[in-house]
């Protein structure tokens, strides 16, 4: 059967009924078998205000098997501040059945229907999962109590004003099949002990301790000597530190030898947990801070209050929080522990509904949903809480009243509870750019659009993405659909449709220094802020790097599966958007993936670019010898021009050739290269008297004998073989059976070891420089080149020998790339010991793909569009703002203050920040533009004969440094825009006077006669005087009178 035959099956047989198009992403983050059960599943979500469609949302996305909607109220006009399957035509009907159709509408997979009655026990008894928001007490307390005598799994989540809380009771026995996200730890074994108990000493592939937890349980494999352990049942052990760890009885096993892997096994686990009415009296709080214990009371008085009133709080009544008040100390004995502000100004915000809240306790709501019907990571145990109350002004009390949080027959009413609708006019006019319409880009435009976000006079939303939709991206993108074509366009549509006032336009375009005629300095000028939305670390470094310019608020979102976080990059403030270590991706050296590769990954990236090397730079390289005429000239190496030549011989002309160049090169890869290896390295080979060279990271390799009835050798030369005939743009049948006889009948060269070849054992002996060139051969080389290419394009054959470069694409199953990288790297990973990897896994390794799930992506929005509120109120103290964490596969959230910015400038014991820079007009007071020389009589010192900085400049902000008000005056030595060098003291006086007339347009104009646009900002960068080498002074922004 042909690679395409098996790549079409692979849903059917595998998957069942999986639709692997439509979950890849997914897939990656819960695997196969969660998702079969998640497919069993049937979820009833009670309340279909914001925070309950936001759940309901989340889990149709995620593929459960149905979802019934229940609500018994009818829509409201707070409702459509955070609810945004709700119109304004929907007011007066009934939230469930105004939902049902656009919920439908998210997975065809999920049978989606709406309930209007009463809970009844037998209503509840079809369903494997419960989950209520928006619920009284009484109602809460009566469904938990069935739930738990039915083994229902019960999560109850709700949200009031700037403050949730989340509850799940999954029964008193329930099976957790994998609780942790995270790949299995791994670890190479340096000696073992015999003894009960027996001890390991171990450490990771880069020589790092460990990585194993006390408890964890494990296996091992390729230990000599003590044989006994290997395969062996998973092992409980105990750390000792970071090193060494316990594993059990080991006495009486043979003596430990050399080598070996201890791997973490994941074992299910079993856990129990309370019904609602036990744990409300003794809860059992994650604690993200000290501030669980009082909302648990609050959440409480706040049921009490509304039994006793009727109604909610009233926003910012003091009457009603001093009530609320009373009620919570009523509950509790331990008044110490109950902090009174923090109940009262819940109070205040109690009544209101806000998006953002409701996507961010949607998310770990819907989660937590997923575990209980799952089984897959560890589940909440059992209350979580959180509050933002930081987003309110420091002046509250002030700025907000009575009067101006009162309901206003507004589709924002929700949210003018909390923040009065003076704030909400401000958040009308606000204009945002956000950049990417993926799956964080859809929520944020989302949540844009419910708080109002530019809805107002003024106020624009830009969204830009050049993408368009795939089906994989439809199950954790809600506003696109099978029928949608391009990113940008159906978003700006769709959160329209969701708040027709909201100002949205959509552009199809990157954001890179090539779009800056778009996106530079006028549009970035009218800007009030800019929220990221990228998956690639070097496009938000750019945005990041725009935003220091214009000095614009960031907001920086991420996401891994089910980890994701939010930076928050505020002017002069905060850091600005760093790269940390887990989220950029660690290069593995290259002496590591040539010749001791010691996991898949290792192997799957060794693959990869075997796949370029083999069907992309060759077919490159030639045809541009085939097509440029000073090919030759360029700085071209033996190695590359060899290729060129190579390709030229290798042209086949039929399916046969193809086979036997696939299968030469597995006997060039699979056999003489690691014999070579092993030639260079023996087995026994030793680093230094008794150390071992091949030890803990480094596996001693074998060669592989070619068999044309292993399927992982033929899957090799099946796809080699088709591809190798694609790019030579040869029309060939993929003949197994022809591909067989052709292997039997062919002799494959014998073995010869090379001789005087070294092989770098190390990185360091990687980047040494190489042996000199030898001219006279690659002189020789070109001249034969260039002789072939006279004789090619004088027969005119030229163009027959043209190649077609292949691009790896992992979203084509049907193409052969992922099968031919699987083989490669599984053929590579027996050569070496290593456990094979599976189809799926080599296309997530070898595509780069980020697991992603629509849960996290919810949360992540959520919190990104918290700070949002914070950046237009324009707080200034740092302690306002909060960088965030979350895993919730954990589930954890952790919140932290950013880190205020770190000196990027210095002269001498002088420092500034990223965000400083010295702001000159561009134009004289007659309103003409400057000259050179007049912008440097503006920097310099009055009477001073030469350019001189005037450091007092730099820092604009009223609270500058005393070290900065002082006047420090620094000869200028050099001007530079760029790499262009506009002035230099070292010139010769006639070019320095010329320079210095010209206007400030004219230096940096572009070459004659090319379409230009003068810049309205120039960034110029100035040498002085004695400054020494690690000086580096901030930049000059001269605002020109053009743009």
């Amino acid at each position: 059967m042909s690679a395409l035959g098996r790549s079409s099956m692979r849903c059917s047989n595998r998957l069942g009924e999986i639709d692997e198009g439509l979950y890849s992403r997914q897939l990656y983050v819960l695997g196969h078998e969660a998702m079969q059960r998640l497919a069993k599943t049937s979820v009833l979500v009670s309340g279909m205000k914001g925070l309950g469609v936001e759940i309901a949302k989340n889990i149709i996305l995620a593929g459960v098997k149905s979802v019934t909607v229940h609500d018994l109220g009818n829509a409201q006009w707070s409702d459509l501040s955070s609810q945004f399957f709700l119109s304004e035509s929907d007011v007066g009907r009934n939230r469930a059945v105004a939902s049902q159709q656009h919920l439908a509408e998210l997975n065809s997979y999920v049978s989606v229907t709406a309930y209007t009655r009463e809970l009844s026990e037998s209503f509840l008894a079809a369903f494997q999962v419960v989950v209520l928001s928006n619920s009284p007490l009484e109602e809460q307390l009566c469904v938990s109590d069935i739930c738990h005598a039915r083994s229902i799994r019960f999560v109850l989540a709700d949200t009031k004003g700037l403050a949730g809380q989340l509850f799940c009771d999954f029964g008193e026995n329930f099976v957790v099949n994998e609780p942790s996200e995270a790949e299995p730890v791994c670890a190479y074994v340096q000696h073992i002990s015999q003894g009960n108990p027996g001890v390991v000493t171990c450490r990771d592939g880069q020589g790092h301790g460990h990585g194993f937890a006390d408890g964890d349980f494990v296996t091992f494999s390729d230990v000599e000597g003590m044989s006994q352990l290997n395969g062996c049942k998973p092992r409980a052990i105990h750390v000792l530190d970071e090193f060494m760890l316990e594993i059990g009885d080991t006495a009486f096993f043979a003596p430990y030898q050399r080598g070996g892997v201890i791997t973490q096994v994941k074992v299910p686990q079993l856990y129990s947990y309370e019904p609602l009415r036990a744990a409300l009296a003794k809860p059992k709080i994650k604690a993200m801070d000290d501030r669980g214990h009082s909302l648990h009371l609050a959440f409480r008085a706040l049921h009490a209050f509304v039994a006793e009133m009727g109604q909610l709080p009233r926003p910012r009544a003091q009457a009603d929080a001093k009530r609320l008040l009373e009620l919570a100390r009523g509950l509790t004995a331990h008044q110490e522990l109950l902090d009174e502000g923090l109940v009262r100004t819940f109070a205040h915000v109690s009544a209101g509904e806000l998006s953002p809240m409701a996507a961010l306790l949607g998310g770990l709501a819907a989660q937590e949903v997923l575990k209980a019907a799952s089984g897959k990571f560890l589940p909440l145990a059992q209350w979580l809480y959180f509050d933002a109350l930081e987003c309110l002004p420091k002046q509250g009390t002030a700025l907000l009243t009575e009067e101006s949080c009162a309901p206003r027959g507004s589709r924002y009413d929700g949210q003018i509870a909390v923040f009065g609708a003076d704030f909400q006019e401000k958040l009308g006019r606000q204009k945002y750019f956000v950049v990417g319409a993926g799956a964080i880009g859809c929520e944020l435009l989302k949540n844009f659009a419910m708080i109002g976000l530019a809805a107002g006079k003024g106020g624009s939303i830009t969204v830009t993405d050049m993408d368009t939709i795939e089906r994989s991206n439809l199950s954790r993108q809600l506003l696109f659909r099978q029928r949608d074509k391009l990113k940008s366009e159906t978003a700006a549509a769709a959160v329209r449709h969701m708040n027709p006032m909201t100002r949205v336009t959509a552009q199809p375009h990157h954001v890179g220094p090539d779009t800056e005629t778009l996106y530079g300095d006028d549009f970035f000028t009218a800007l009030d802020g800019v929220a990221n939305a990228l998956d690639s670390m070097q496009a938000r470094a750019y945005v990041d790097g725009r935003c220091i310019r214009y000095l614009k608020p960031l907001l920086d979102s991420g996401t891994e599966g089910t980890k994701g976080h939010v930076q928050v990059i505020v002017p002069y403030l905060t850091q600005p958007f760093r790269s940390s270590m887990d989220l950029m991706e660690s290069a593995v050296p290259l002496c590591t993936l040539r010749h001791f590769p010691s996991t898949i990954e290792h192997t799957l990236q060794w693959a990869r670019d075997e796949f370029d090397g083999l069907f992309k730079v060759p077919a490159e390289n030639l045809n541009k010898y085939l097509e440029d005429p000073a090919f030759l000239e360029g700085q071209w190496t033996t190695q590359d021009l060899e290729g060129v030549r190579s390709s030229l011989q290798e042209k086949p002309r039929n399916w046969q050739d193809c086979v036997c160049w696939a299968r030469q090169h597995w006997e060039s890869l699979y056999r003489h290269a690691i014999l070579n290896l092993l030639h260079a390295f023996p087995p026994s080979h030793e680093t230094s008297p008794g150390v071992p060279f091949w030890a803990g990271p480094k596996r001693c390799p074998r060669p592989l004998e070619f068999d044309c009835d292993n399927s992982t050798h033929m899957q090799y030369i099946m796809t080699a073989a088709s591809l190798f005939a694609q790019t030579h743009r040869l029309q060939v049948p993929r003949d197994r059976a022809a591909a067989r006889e052709t292997l039997r009948a062919m002799a494959v060269p014998l073995f010869q070891p090379e001789v005087g070849v070294r092989i770098p054992v190390t990185e360091e002996e990687m980047e040494e420089a190489p042996a000199g060139v030898d001219e006279e051969q690659l002189a020789a080389l070109k001249q034969e080149l260039a002789e072939h290419r006279r004789a090619l394009l004088e027969g005119g054959c030229g163009s027959s020998h043209r190649m077609e470069p292949i691009h790896f694409e992992k979203d084509d199953d049907s193409n052969s790339h992922v099968d031919f990288i699987m083989a490669a790297s599984n053929l590579r990973a027996a050569n070496y010991g290593i456990a094979p990897a599976d189809w799926h896994k080599s296309k997530r390794v070898a595509g780069r793909i980020v697991p992603a799930i629509a849960t996290t992506t919810a949360a992540v929005a959520g919190l990104a569009c918290l700070e949002l509120y914070k950046l237009v109120w324009g707080h200034q103290d740092l302690g306002s703002y909060r960088n965030s964490f979350l895993q919730l596969a954990e589930p954890l959230l952790a919140r932290f203050q950013p880190l205020a910015p770190s000196a990027t400038y210095k002269y001498g014991h002088e420092t500034w920040s990223c965000w400083h820079r010295v702001e000159v007009p561009g134009i004289s007071t007659h309103g003409e533009e400057l000259s050179l020389q007049e912008l440097l009589d503006q920097l310099q010192l009055m009477g001073s004969e030469r350019p001189v900085l005037v450091l007092a400049l730099i820092c604009p902000i009223p609270d500058a440094p005393p070290s900065l008000q002082g006047v420090h005056g620094l000869p200028v030595r050099t001007v530079l825009c760029g790499v262009t060098i506009l002035y230099a003291s070292f010139w010769a006086k006639q070019k320095r006077e010329a320079q210095l007339a010209r206007r400030l347009t004219q230096l940096v104009s572009g070459p004659p006669g090319a379409a230009w646009q003068p810049p309205r900002i120039l960034v110029l960068d100035l040498v002085c005087e004695d400054q020494q080498d690690d000086d580096i002074l901030p930049p000059v922004h001269v605002q020109l009178p053009c743009g």
